[in-house]
């Protein structure tokens, strides 16, 4: 589909809003989005649900608990389905359980922007582009003990947004990041009535220098993230099994400085000092350093709760919220989502509804998954 409002669109496309005062906004926000359905239907949390094939975005720690030895994951999201249809995030991700404490992942994520229809005028030729952004990640997990696993990820982003047009070149924006998670789920406990299990998580994702897109600005930092969680399964019975999460999560980029009407020079040297601020300084500067102080590191904070019902573990029904505060993006949203499995092949599906004022891209915006689970036998993990 052919777009002709162009900065329009691409500010329609991004997770934060202008109408929210010091929103932290970063590079490559496709990076945030949830990119399989099981995790969307559960409020956008994967830092401590169950390990499956996607566990690579969300918490690679969690494939040395995986089930199956290898597996496969296919996913598509329409992104602004209701505008145009040739916007998406597309991934792909395998892991391979390599033995009792050991696993690798790897994933490929592409987002297309669509075509986009540049012209000098009105009436001049059109010249025709096509941005995007991908990322492609590995990973080592390892388990420490019976109930305790460490993962580090690297991974490798491109950002080919500079708009060309056929009189001058423009280069794409290319950075490395790192993770650094953990996750621990503890021996299952008999009850009365039901057995459980406790599970706890962590993720410190997209680690790395900012995204530089010329040489004439300091770039724009990564949307580096601490996400934590904690999770209990109710095992009813040998039919029945109920898991509860909640996560939350803080993006780890300084907040952007506070502008005051009128004060161009002011403002203009805040604006300044704000983007000389380094990647690493800027961790630390995540958490203090505030124009509403902490009560303003708090807001930063999104969360999350979720809940997924199996049953046979063949068939299983998830719903999940979402909430961020009115002064930092202002995301509010539920999900469901189901997903069926049938010997080794897994397909999920998840839908969202926005409960907020402002635009969710993914509203009423059905994605899909497949996962296929390959290699001789399992490990046996009580789940």
């Amino acid at each position: 589909m052919k777009k002709y409002f162009v900065l329009t669109l691409l500010a329609m496309a991004g997770i934060k809003t202008m109408a929210q005062e010091r929103a932290i906004t970063t590079a490559v926000p496709f990076l945030s989005i949830a990119a399989d359905p099981r995790s969307a239907a559960m409020g956008d949390m994967g830092v401590v649900t169950s390990p499956d094939a996607y566990a690579q975005q969300w918490n690679p720690a969690k494939l040395a608990f995986s089930e199956a030895k290898q597996g496969v994951g296919l996913t598509y999201t329409p992104y602004l389905s209701k505008l145009v249809n040739d916007i998406f995030l597309g991934n792909i991700t395998y892991y391979n359980r390599l033995n009792e404490r050991s696993a690798l992942g790897a994933s490929f994520r592409y987002f297309s922007n669509g075509e986009i229809e540049l012209r000098e005028s009105f009436d001049s030729p059109a010249y025709t582009v096509k941005p995007n952004e991908l990322a492609f990640d590995i990973s080592y997990s390892l388990r420490l003990s019976e109930e305790f696993s460490m993962a580090v990820a690297g991974r490798y982003i491109r950002s080919d947004l500079k708009l060309q047009s056929g009189f001058d070149d423009a280069s794409s924006a290319n950075s490395i990041a790192v993770d650094i998670a953990g996750f621990y789920m503890s021996p299952i406990q008999t009850h009365e009535k039901f057995d459980g299990r406790w599970r706890l998580g962590f993720n410190i994702s997209n680690l790395g220098p900012k995204m530089k897109y010329d040489d004439r600005t300091d770039g724009a930092f990564l949307p580096t993230n601490l996400a934590v969680g904690a999770g209990y399964d109710f095992i009813l019975d040998a039919h029945n099994k109920v898991a509860v999460s909640a996560e939350f999560n803080k993006l780890l980029v300084p907040t952007p400085p506070e502008l005051k009407e009128g004060e161009i020079d002011e403002n203009r040297q805040k604006i300044a000092d704000y983007n000389d601020i380094g990647w690493v300084s800027g961790v630390f500067k995540a958490f203090g350093s505030k124009p509403d102080g902490f009560s303003e590191t708090l807001k930063e904070i999104t969360w999350a709760l979720g809940a997924e019902y199996w049953y046979e573990d063949v068939f299983a029904l998830r719903a999940g919220y979402f909430h961020e505060s009115e002064e930092k993006g202002a995301r509010e949203f539920f999900s469901l989502g189901a997903g069926f499995r049938y010997t080794t092949i897994n397909l999920d599906m998840s839908y969202l509804f926005a409960t907020s004022n402002t635009n969710n891209p993914l509203e009423g915006t059905l994605r899909f998954g497949l996962t296929f689970n390959i290699g001789d036998g399992t490990y046996n993990e009580g789940y």
